[in-house]
């Protein structure tokens, strides 16, 4: 038998007798676990060995097997492997925000598990956690602004303003603002904070490891009863906001596959054509962001519309090509 199921079946078993008041026979454990008697005794016998507090107790002449009092003191809520699976994935996805509150969080929660439970749970996390892979990619690192998040999070959940020094990349400049936070947004490994800003007064998004400082204020806001924060960027194509535009771009056979396996934009429309390339079409908020994405693919991908798009996406590609055109080699711009 594979161990994986074993493991499974076992914690299975461990969390039947937890949730039971009075115990469960060897047939009624079989039966819950769909496997025989015999491979049950086994189960208990490796459980009880590897410093699990079960035990057995004898009533109208039958065995009836339950988790001692102090096991069920240890272990306050009963975790299904599928849940635990996700708290170690989830712990390996949050690399990105090491250092801060949310990492932090999700990193003691794990560790309190581990404190409370005996030897073989241990064991059983610890081979748990070598099956979750979340593999490497390029990341921000957020360590130095955890006490910032922090500091963030506050000022959200307590509604209170705070002042900011904040680096604009477009501006390549640095402005203090006075923002009311209304909320943060993950968006590609990158944290946003959105809130009112009353410098530009108006509601605006900021990169969170671009501000330079914070202080939380005792001045306090209300965020409007006819905003929301989660349809804010609804349409956007990541975070930045602009006037609806319809997009329709053509993706050649050769990208059309890795186009038609995601979801791009809650909008989207995939139409096949006949040479097996597919038309993306979707309704954005500004056309930027989507830019960019469109350029990411090449020749492979072509702006069908609109005509301010074409002219975005043809400006960056005229200039690439004549970069590359006078520079065919290398490039050996001499530094300093």
């Amino acid at each position: 038998m594979a161990r994986g199921e074993q493991l499974t079946r076992q914690w299975k078993m461990i969390h039947t007798l937890l949730a039971s008041r009075l115990g469960k026979s060897a047939s009624e454990l079989a039966e819950e676990l769909e496997c025989t008697r015999r491979t049950v005794y086994r189960d208990l016998e490796a459980l009880q060995a590897g410093g699990f507090p079960i035990a057995t107790e004898t009533r109208d002449n039958r065995s009836y097997w339950t988790v001692l009092n102090d096991g069920r003191r240890q272990v306050p809520m009963a975790f299904s492997t599928a849940e635990l699976m996700a708290l170690y994935f989830g712990k390996e996805m949050l690399q990105t925000y090491r250092g801060t509150v949310f990492y932090d969080a999700i990193a003691s929660l794990i560790s309190k598990i581990k404190a409370t439970l005996p030897p073989g749970y241990i064991d059983f996390l610890d081979r748990l956690q070598d099956r979750v892979d979340t593999g490497p990619a390029p990341r921000k690192d957020y360590t130095r602004s955890g006490p910032m998040i922090t500091d963030l999070n506050t000022a959200i959940l307590d509604e209170k303003k705070i002042d900011m020094d904040y680096f604009s990349m477009g501006r390549q400049a640095k402005t203090r603002r006075t923002v009311h936070p209304y909320g943060l947004r993950h968006v590609e490994d990158t944290l946003y904070l959105i809130g009112y800003c009353e410098l530009r007064k108006q509601v605006r998004t900021f990169a969170v490891d671009r501000i330079e400082s914070v202080t939380v204020t005792g001045e306090g806001f209300s965020m409007p009863d006819n905003f929301d924060l989660h349809g804010f960027l609804e349409d956007s194509f990541g975070i930045f906001q602009g006037p609806p535009e319809t997009v329709k771009i053509r993706f050649s056979p050769a990208v059309a596959g890795y186009i038609r396996e995601r979801i791009w934009h809650k909008s989207q429309q995939l139409t096949d054509a006949d040479d097996g390339a597919v038309i993306f079409t979707a309704t954005v908020a500004g056309i930027e962001e989507i830019s960019r994405w469109v350029l990411r693919w090449g020749a492979e991908a072509r702006v069908l519309g609109p005509p301010a798009l074409r002219r975005i996406v043809g400006r960056h590609a005229a200039a690439m090509a004549e970069y590359y055109r006078q520079n065919p080699e290398s490039d050996q711009e001499s530094e300093g």
